[in-house]
Parts: structure tokens; C-alpha cells; sequence
């Protein structure tokens, strides 16, 4: 039985100059302490070992789960940059014990 591949979420975003670029969502997660959802997305297309910049913000999703440019915002606050940036290395860290 082949094991079915676990569909891709994309995302658009578009940049200060109006420019879009499709990004895959790499995870999702929600913080208690801060009470707020989170996103973190990759550019689509990169390979598995080429270096990224991750982006990461803000979101609250519709009702079925999904995430819009227009519902995502911008993390503003240092400490709460510091405990993504903990998630992300720990989900990095879990990814790298599956190759």
C-alpha cells in the first residue's frame, strides 16, 4: 500500500513593492503563553538542504483552518521572536532524526 504524500499548503504573500512570491507553509502552532497562532513559511521550490530565510508571523485562521495574506501579521515583539525561533530550532532538530 503506498503511503499517501500529505498535501502542500501555499500561501502568496506580496511585498512592500506589490510583488508576489508563493511560499509553502512549513508548520503551524499555537502559543499558550502568548495566546496567539503562528506561521512559518519557506519560498516554494527550494531543495531540502539549501539555506532559507524562514518567514515567520502572526495568524489567525478562518474557520476551516486556512491562513490569507491579509491574516497574517508581522511578530513586533522581541521575546516573542525568541520563543518562535525556539520552536522552529526545535522542529529542526526533531526533522533532521527522519533523513
Amino acid at each position: 500500500m503506498a503511503k499517501e504524500q500529505p498535501e502542500i499548503d501555499k500561501i502568496t504573500l506580496v511585498d512592500e513593492n506589490g510583488d508576489e512570491a508563493l511560499y509553502e507553509v512549513l508548520f503551524t502552532f499555537h502559543s499558550e503563553e502568548y495566546d496567539k497562532s503562528y506561521i512559518l513559511l519557506v519560498p516554494e521550490g527550494v531543495e531540502e538542504d539549501e539555506q532559507v530565510d524562514v518567514q515567520a508571523y502572526i495568524f489567525n485562521p478562518e474557520e476551516d483552518g486556512e491562513a490569507k495574506d491579509g491574516d497574517l501579521m508581522p511578530i513586533e515583539d522581541d521575546a516573542e521572536w525568541s520563543m518562535v525561533e525556539e520552536v522552529l530550532n526545535t522542529f529542526l532538530d526533531d526533522d533532521a532524526n527522519f533523513e
